[in-house]
């Protein structure tokens, strides 16, 4: 990569993939200095089957998803990354992290795993790395195995 990026963000969702890609977040931000920005977006559709939104399963969820990226945070600190900012957000992830983020947090490079969805799964939910490619304002890095 011949670009020096100064904000990355990467997506993370407790995946394998999501854990390779932060770890080449993580190296990519060591070597431009940049800062790193990890994220994680609750998605709403998850408490579509909930009646009338149960605010007590959302809280946990929150929790329990801050609680995930502190704990990446925390690794990306002690690997050397300088500046590390935490996101959690409820929404589309794709929407979120995709365009919404990025243009929030100003990022020029948005790093994610590819996921193994199957054929069937993304002609009816669509794979959130291919609408990050195809809509981000940014440089987009997707990690395979």
């Amino acid at each position: 990569m011949l670009d020096n990026y100064k904000k990355i963000l990467v997506g993370l969702d407790g995946s394998v993939e999501a854990t390779k890609a932060f770890d080449k977040a993580v190296a990519t931000a060591l070597r431009n200095d940049a800062e790193l920005v990890i994220a994680n977006v609750i998605d709403l559709r998850a408490f579509q089957s909930i009646s009338a939104y149960d605010s007590v399963v959302a809280d946990d969820t929150h929790k329990g998803a801050e609680n995930l990226i502190r704990d990446f945070a925390e690794d990306a600190q002690a690997a050397g990354v300088k500046t590390v900012k935490t996101r959690v957000e409820f929404g589309s992830p794709k929407v979120m992290l995709g365009q919404t983020l990025p243009k929030e947090e100003n990022i020029d490079l948005i790093v994610l795993g590819a996921t193994g969805l199957s054929y069937i799964e993304r002609i009816f939910i669509g794979s959130v790395a291919d609408y990050i490619i195809k809509n981000a304002p940014c440089d987009v890095l997707v990690v395979r195995d």
